[in-house]
């Protein structure tokens, strides 16, 4: 799951991107209106956590663009101000969830992830290609029953290649998508290469099928 957390008080922003990157997530940060808004122009998240209260502008004010662009993009807003108005202002708007200021990280973690599997797992517990069953929540993977191994990045990446199965998506996308922007641009993509073929060879040996097809020039495209 890629989250962006929109909050301008650091320490809250940086309980938030620990506990959830604690958790295998890929977390991202703005503590300003115009630096969420660049974030939501140039990159593309399952979940943002908006703090409604910014120096230089209101977190109401990016739903509307959220939701013009990403549309699958989840939304939960958080205020200091337990305020009626506001909470259905950005309900109204297209927002998912509202949780008050202070909270504990736990149940901000749970909205996120009941938000994440209505969104962007459309509500499946569990997502089948051919006899492959994914189990998001506990991030597994078993085919006939029998759990195959894959580290963290390789589950993240089948994922990312199921939701998006019979698309070409490009290396770039699938960086953007795994390491968010703590990835060095000033690396090449050796490391995604390897994560893909590691996957690759465990679904293939496994099922005795190449799901993971390569497009010359553009990408890949996962099919079955």
């Amino acid at each position: 799951m890629k989250v962006l957390f929109v909050e301008d008080e650091p320490v809250l922003l940086e309980e938030m991107e620990t506990y959830f990157s604690s958790l295998d997530c890929i977390c991202e940060q703005a503590c300003t209106f115009r630096q969420a808004e660049q974030k939501l122009r140039d990159y593309m998240y399952d979940v943002v956590v908006l703090d409604i209260t910014l120096p230089d502008g209101s977190g109401i004010d990016l739903i509307t663009d959220i939701r013009k662009s990403h549309i699958e993009t989840g939304i939960l807003i958080l205020s200091a101000k337990d305020s009626l108005q506001d909470k259905l202002k950005g309900l109204n708007l297209g927002a998912d969830d509202y949780l008050t200021k202070p909270f504990y990280l736990e149940e901000l973690n749970a909205r996120v992830n009941a938000i994440y599997r209505r969104k962007t797992l459309k509500g499946e517990e569990q997502i089948t290609f051919d006899q492959f069953t994914m189990e998001p929540l506990s991030k597994s993977l078993f085919f006939d029953s029998k759990e195959v191994c894959l580290t963290r990045k390789e589950y993240d990446m089948l994922i990312y290649f199921v939701l998006n199965k019979n698309r070409v998506v490009s290396k770039a996308s699938i960086v953007e998508h795994l390491w968010g922007d703590h990835f060095d641009q000033n690396d090449n993509f050796d490391t995604v290469y390897v994560h893909l073929m590691n996957l690759r060879k465990k679904l293939s040996s496994t099922s005795g099928k190449d799901y993971i097809k390569t497009v010359y020039g553009m990408g890949y495209k996962f099919t079955f």
